[in-house]
């Protein structure tokens, strides 16, 4: 029994410790730390203009309100803020709110995606051999980037301008556009090709203010506030940075977004000649601070559409880039 016992135990313990398999180097898991290191790739040129649709899906009722604001004269305090809400729910309801959001939807997939394509291509372009950018390159990549996307969405523009007022004009004066397609059209056929380019002046000279000032200052704000032990790359950065830029954008741009809001919104019959008569026929007429008439909810609109765009760019940025190392199995300098 002692003699089968041992045999039996012995068999069983041959059988239940198999010998441990030796794992070869070469199988171990890729951790990707030999992966050879590269620049990271420019990301594609349409990511600006998604960013900038899907931040408007959020700030377009403030868009709305700055624009009957702007194109409201006098000062009485039936043109608040409080009573241009009030108005607008009683007389449309909350929907009342995204009036004109096809056209809004438009202008940010051609001023928006011009803007950030050109600027990302001018950046790339005017960079030092070492890959650093002087303050000065930058700025000019974004006055140009803002004249290619002004061109480029004064069309879309004027119907998105033209949209959101309707509301508050009488119902025989009311152009009632269908759509932002439709809205280009009847503009082209009522007024001419011309009247799609109407205020393009001050468009393109608020949109290279616009993009010099907000594309221009959040860059420079990222590098600044990566230079303090506070901040690293990630959401705070992203989120600090951006709001800096849009209150910058928006005490720069106000005066050209008035002027360019009431030169669309005119129709064939408009007062004003030019950008500067236009300036100066409303601050004789309403006084100098008739050019910030509404900053506050431009910058309440322009803040959350600045911080939003970045996150939603920097968020595509970083899928992008995490596949395209994981797909070519490179890592980044």
């Amino acid at each position: 029994m002692t003699m089968g016992s041992a045999n039996i135990s012995g068999t069983a313990a041959s059988i239940a410790v198999p010998a441990q398999p030796v794992v070869s180097k070469s199988l171990a898991v890729d951790d990707g730390s030999k992966w050879p290191l590269v620049k990271k790739p420019h990301p594609p040129f349409y990511f600006g203009g998604f960013a900038a649709c899907a931040a408007n899906f959020f700030t377009h009722p403030l868009d709305l309100l700055k624009v009957r604001l702007q194109t409201v004269k006098g000062a009485s305090g039936k043109n608040g803020l409080g009573h241009v809400v009030k108005a607008i729910y009683t007389e449309q309801g909350v929907l009342g709110f995204y009036n004109g959001i096809s056209a809004a939807v438009l202008r940010q997939m051609t001023y928006s995606m011009a803007r950030f394509a050109t600027y990302e291509a001018m950046k790339k372009k005017l960079e030092l051999q070492d890959g650093s950018l002087p303050f000065y390159r930058m700025a000019f990549s974004g006055v140009v980037a803002g004249a290619v996307g002004g061109i480029c969405g004064t069309p879309a523009d004027i119907v998105l301008v033209r949209l959101q007022n309707d509301g508050s004009l009488p119902v025989e004066k009311r152009r009632n556009y269908k759509n932002a397609f439709d809205g280009l059209i009847r503009i082209a056929r009522e007024e001419g090709g011309g009247g799609l380019f109407k205020g393009a002046i001050p468009n393109v000279s608020r949109a290279m203010l616009m993009t010099g000032a907000q594309l221009c200052s959040y860059d420079a704000f990222k590098q600044l506030l990566l230079s303090t032990p506070y901040f690293s790359d990630g959401l705070p950065l992203h989120f600090s940075a951006s709001f800096l830029a849009g209150f910058v954008a928006t005490t720069i741009t106000s005066p050209f977004d008035v002027v360019k809001t009431r030169i669309m919104n005119a129709g064939p019959a408009s007062p004003y000649k030019n950008l500067l008569q236009a300036m100066a026929v409303i601050a004789k007429e309403e006084g100098p601070l008739a050019l910030y008439k509404g900053w506050t909810p431009a910058f309440v609109r322009m803040a959350p559409q600045t911080i939003l765009t970045f996150i939603f760019l920097e968020q595509f940025r970083s899928i992008y880039w995490d596949r395209h190392a994981l797909h070519n199995k490179v890592r980044y300098e």
